[in-house]
This record gives C-alpha cells, sequence and structure tokens, in this order.
C-alpha cells in the first residue's frame, strides 16, 4: 500500500530507532514541520544525492520514517527538535506542488529469513561490536559506561549500522538492503577490520603516554 510522505533530504542517514536532532530554520521545511507536528505525522528522511543542486535536492530511493518527539520553538520561527526513526520506506513517487519535496512511498521491510541463522550472526555481530564499544570508551576514558543493545537481530542490524563510522553511501547501502543477515554480515566485516586496528592505537596510545615524561618535573 502506497501513501504520501513529506520528504526532507538531509546529509545523513536515519535508521530505525535512532535519534536525530534538527535545527529547522529554511522557510518550506518550517511548514513541512509544523503541519507534522499539528497532524501528528510523521516525515521522511531521506539521503540527498551529492550531485544535487540546492531547492532540488535529489534523494536516494529508501529513506526512514522520523516521528516528532520533541518539538521546541524559537521566537525568530526557528524550531528545535528531536525525530526518532520509524520504519523505512521505497520512493516510488514523487512531486513539488508544495514547497517541500513529496514522496510517494510505500513501506520497506526486510525479508523473512531463519531463525538460527539470524541469532548465530545477531551474536557474532554483538560480540564484535561490544568489543568495538569498549575501546572507544576507554578511549574517551568513560569505561564506567553501561550500554544494552537491541536483542532483535533486525534491531541490532539498523543500531550498529547507524553507530559505525561509514561514509553516507556505506550507511545508506546498509539501509537499503533488504536482509538483515546480508546487513549483519557487512557490519562483521567491517568490525574485523575495525576492532584489531582500534586495540592497536589504543595499545599505541597507551604506550606512549606511559613513556611521556612528567612535564611538571621539567619545569
Amino acid at each position: 500500500m502506497s501513501f504520501e510522505l513529506p520528504l526532507f533530504p538531509l546529509n545523513v542517514v536515519l535508521f530505525p530507532g535512532a535519534d536525530l536532532p534538527l535545527h529547522i530554520f529554511e522557510p518550506r521545511y518550517r511548514r513541512m514541520i509544523n503541519e507534522c507536528y499539528e497532524q501528528q505525522k510523521p516525515f521522511g528522511v531521506v539521503l540527498a544525492r551529492p550531485e544535487s543542486q540546492s531547492l532540488q535536492e535529489e534523494p536516494y530511493p529508501v529513506g526512514t520514517m522520523a516521528e516528532i518527539e520533541t518539538l521546541a520553538r524559537l521566537e525568530d520561527g526557528r524550531m528545535n527538535l528531536i525525530a526518532r526513526g520509524g520504519q523505512r520506506f521505497r520512493i516510488i513517487g514523487q512531486h513539488r506542488r508544495k514547497p517541500y519535496l513529496t514522496g510517494i512511498v510505500e513501506v520497506y521491510e526486510d525479508l523473512s529469513e531463519p531463525e538460527q541463522t539470524l541469532r548465530e550472526q545477531g551474536e557474532k555481530a554483538r560480540e564484535l561490536f561490544t568489543s568495538y564499544l569498549n575501546i572507544l570508551l576507554e578511549v574517551v576514558g568513560k569505561e564506567e559506561v553501561q550500554f544494552d543493545l537491541p536483542e532483535p537481530p533486525g534491531e541490532l542490524s539498523h543500531f550498529i549500522a547507524y553507530f559505525l563510522d561509514l561514509e553516507n553511501d556505506q550507511k545508506q547501502t546498509l539501509l537499503e538492503l533488504d536482509s538483515t543477515v546480508a546487513r549483519l554480515k557487512s557490519e562483521i566485516e567491517t568490525l574485523r577490520r575495525e576492532v584489531p586496528f582500534m586495540r592497536q592505537m589504543l595499545s599505541m596510545s597507551s604506550l606512549y603516554r606511559a613513556g611521556s615524561p612528567d612535564r611538571s618535573k621539567l619545569n
């Protein structure tokens, strides 16, 4: 079933379950957000193609519906809001009858896959991603921070995709996959490269700090 959805082309890829803070200042998007907020309807976040022209942005074909969680209006009409990613959608048509881009879209979901395969790939990704997060927390001196990863493999795959430090086109590729298993396998491959590299960098950083002279004793 297709339906109409206001589209917000941005230089970001929103994943289901992720929060997105936005500062709204353009008149066309002020109107869009006001309409969505008053009607309690979502808008669609889509990655704008890099060759897009200003005011004529061309989106990638798959995006994520965004629900407005909080909205703060400023005196000059600008707005700050936090939107949360919901279901993905595929654009099957679009028009510009309003000041902002509007899409005719349909819900886009992952295919059904064997539970055992999902569970196995999910556990591999969870183990690697936990190591990845622990190293990051150690780097910033926040080892005491606790985190809870989503249990369902699909939700976990979107959480990892959102968090990984990837280029937007790589994130868009993960968003467009219609296979949870394929998304997890791609993330596992990335994490298997990143985790050893991060461990090496952390070890080198620790050795450097240990070998650095106490500057207070040099003065």
